[in-house]
């Protein structure tokens, strides 16, 4: 059922074909070429275009079999081929002789083809690393077939003298010679009719499997032991199929102290401890085979110094003995160092000594005291523990002794010997013969002045001094003999005037002391007053560390006397004199927001009147001029000077300066010019342009003199 539509559907894409070509002389066929497998039904129509007699030919020879051939009408035909074979291929003709005695002819190709047919039925292969493999294709199908192997889209060369490792044999089979893990992947088989597009293709897998290899990042692992040190080791395992990993440990597993990654790749020990020393054996299987690798793990455990005391405070003279005990991986070794010279202690013998890890010390002087060390070196690291002895201090070397009136200074060059322990103080102890008691007195260390004080004037004394510490008093100097001087005053104090600094009414100036007379003062008296006769002195008394004198609310316009002494328990010394001045008191200037605007109008006013009359007088104009005219009319006092200077000669003097009767006329700019009319003087104009330079002094000396 299924054929016969097919059939019909043919002849009218035929018949469609056939309208659409219209109705012509020329000769056509339909299908040109064709490509029909074999089994399937061929169907040609060729059309002559007019009308004639239609003979079909194959290969040149004409075929007669009615049930191939069907005629439409008188200008075309239909060749049929069922269930076409191998044989029907070739080339068919439509030969047409028209009514008007032309011949014309059509061709066209038939391809019938079986195939092509891949008959392989094992797509999947799998090959061990390091063999040889083949994958075969099977093709069947007619006409003639070509066989191409692909993969990732590139053709796999059939050259076997080219010297590749993967080609194509001869009977279309891919050859794979000693099999990597890179030759995995799909290979494709396309089998094609020869000449034609018509092709058939079919994918094959390959699988590459390879024994599982264990590979270590490190073979022997070092780490130091502790609640805060992690381990991890690392298996690196290929192999195909992926190979499962196993661990055996040199102890047995503890979910919280041994952690697996997810592929139990990689082992984590958390907090080392020295049980985790040992082998750890890392196993991959496959269905292949198995490999394993072994990882050494080697602890160590850092230094630990114990020792028997901290410290111990001993007399001179006896013995200490402390013990000490180290421990750690591997086993360090023992050192006693002492610390304050940096020597390192491993006699065996002797008064200073080591045994079995004991620091003895027999006899103890004042030098054994201070810091010594037991120390742990190993591979693993260092460790050290400090040990204090503490003894009394050395005797005190690089002693001198000075005298005072009724004292004894001693002073050291070099502290002696701590003992171990800081000095506190010193005990200072004199006496004046043998038969007599040592007295003391205990300075404290941080005290600069080592000082015996409060003796007799002019006497012999023995002194001598020890350092003391937190143990005790150690061994005391040799004895000196000193004799005391007499008691003296100190000398005057001096007033440093070139610092003095006065300030409104206040004074000061730097005070120094040169010599205190060998004893420490008590104070200073200081004296001052007005240097006028009548005057009472002011006394004020300064502490014997003051650094300068300081005087307040003086008078002003007044010059002062100033007198300083030094007093020590002997007495007080020559004063210090001193003279200086306080300045008058500056005026003091206040004015009100009215004072300066009366000021300001006052100066408006003088300048007003000052230009004022300078033009009245210099030019006979401005308000002065008018006020003038109002009150005299045109006798004004200028104008009189004017007539009152008349000659005989018929000149007029101005300002001393003599000018023709009939005008006084200037040519510049703001001078006034005035001429006679019938014997009086008349004012023609009164230009008002500034004045220059010139006629400004001018005017103000005319000014001033007519004022005068």
């Amino acid at each position: 059922m299924m054929k016969q539509s097919a059939v019909i559907l043919k002849m009218a894409l035929m018949m469609l074909m056939l309208l659409l070509h219209g109705t012509d002389a020329t000769m056509d066929i339909i299908p040109k070429n064709q490509d029909v497998k074999v089994g399937e039904d061929v169907f040609i129509l060729c059309k002559a275009g007019g009308e004639g007699d239609i003979v079909w030919q194959k290969d040149g020879e004409e075929i007669d079999d009615e049930d191939k051939l069907s005629k439409l009408d008188e200008t075309s035909s239909k060749l049929i081929i069922k269930k076409a074979t191998m044989e029907d291929a070739g080339r068919y003709t439509c030969v047409c002789n028209f009514d008007n005695g032309h011949e014309d002819a059509v061709s066209t190709q038939l391809y019938v083809y079986e195939g092509p047919s891949i008959v392989s039925t094992n797509t999947y292969h799998e090959f061990l690393q390091g063999t040889e493999g083949m994958v075969p294709c099977v093709v069947t199908g007619q006409p003639a077939m070509d066989v191409h192997w692909l993969r990732d889209g590139e053709e796999i060369s059939s050259d076997a003298t080219a010297g590749k490792r993967v080609h194509q044999q001869p009977d279309n089979t891919v050859l794979i010679k000693n099999v990597t893990r890179e030759d995995a992947g799909t290979y494709v088989c396309q089998a094609q009719i020869r000449g034609r597009s018509i092709k058939q293709t079919l994918n094959f897998s390959v699988v590459v499997n390879a024994p599982p290899t264990v590979r270590l990042r490190e073979e022997v692992k070092k780490v130091l032991a502790g609640p805060e040190t992690n381990v991890s080791l690392l298996c690196l395992v290929d192999g195909h199929p992926k190979p499962n990993i196993t661990w055996t440990l040199p102890m047995t597993f503890d979910p919280s102290h041994h952690y697996f990654d997810s592929d139990r790749s990689q082992l984590t020990i958390r907090s080392v401890t020295r049980a985790d020393y040992g082998e750890y054996i890392c196993t991959a299987t496959n269905k292949i085979s198995e490999s394993s690798a072994t990882i050494m793990l080697h602890v160590f455990e850092a230094p630990e110094v114990f020792v028997s005391a901290k410290q111990q405070s001993v007399s001179v003279g006896e013995s200490v003995s402390v013990s000490c005990n180290v421990s750690g991986h591997p086993q360090p070794e023992l050192y006693w160092l002492n610390k304050h010279n940096g020597r390192t202690l491993d006699s065996t013998s002797g008064r200073v000594r080591v045994v079995d890890g004991a620091l003895v010390i027999n006899e103890v002087v004042p030098s054994d005291g201070g810091l010594y060390s037991c120390m742990a070196v190993s591979t693993s690291g260092n460790a050290s523990r400090d040990f204090a002895i503490h003894t009394q201090p050395g005797r005190p070397h690089y002693l001198s002794v000075s005298s005072g009136q009724t004292s004894v200074l001693f002073s050291l060059k070099s502290l002696p010997i701590s003992g171990g322990t800081p000095i506190t103080s010193f005990i200072l102890q004199w006496r004046q013969s043998a038969a007599e008691q040592w007295k003391e007195i205990t300075v404290p260390a941080s005290d600069p002045h080592l000082a015996i004080t409060s003796l007799k004037p002019y006497t012999l004394y023995k002194v001598h001094l020890a350092a003391m510490n937190a143990v005790g008093v150690g061994e005391f100097s040799e004895q000196n003999t000193v004799r005391t001087e007499g008691m003296r005053e100190p000398d005057s104090p001096v007033l440093l005037s070139n610092d003095m600094k006065v300030e409104g009414n206040s004074f000061s100036v730097p005070l120094k002391q040169s010599d205190d007379g060998g004893t420490p003062l008590l104070h200073f008296d200081v004296r001052y007053r007005q240097d006028k006769e009548g005057t009472e002195w002011k006394e004020m008394e300064l502490p014997s560390n003051a650094d300068s004198v300081s005087l307040k609310d003086l008078s002003y316009d007044s010059d002062y006397q100033l007198q300083v002494s030094s007093v020590n328990p002997n007495g007080s010394s020559i004063p210090a004199m001193f003279n200086f001045t306080i300045a008058d008191q500056p005026a003091k200037l206040s004015m009100t927001k009215g004072s300066v605007v009366g000021i300001v109008i006052v100066i408006f006013l003088v300048v007003f009147l000052v230009v004022d009359a300078t033009c009245c007088y210099r030019n006979r104009c401005g308000l002065l001029m008018t006020i003038a005219v109002k009150l005299f009319g045109q006798k004004v006092p200028g104008l009189q000077m004017l007539e009152e200077g008349e000659g005989t000669n018929g000149e007029v003097k101005l300002n001393n300066i003599s000018t023709p009767r009939d005008s006084v006329q200037h040519s510049e700019a703001g001078v006034q010019t005035l001429t006679k009319d019938e014997g009086q003087l008349r004012e023609i104009t009164c230009d008002k342009a500034p004045l220059t330079k010139h006629e400004k002094k001018t005017a103000g000396r005319e000014l001033h003199a007519a004022i005068a």
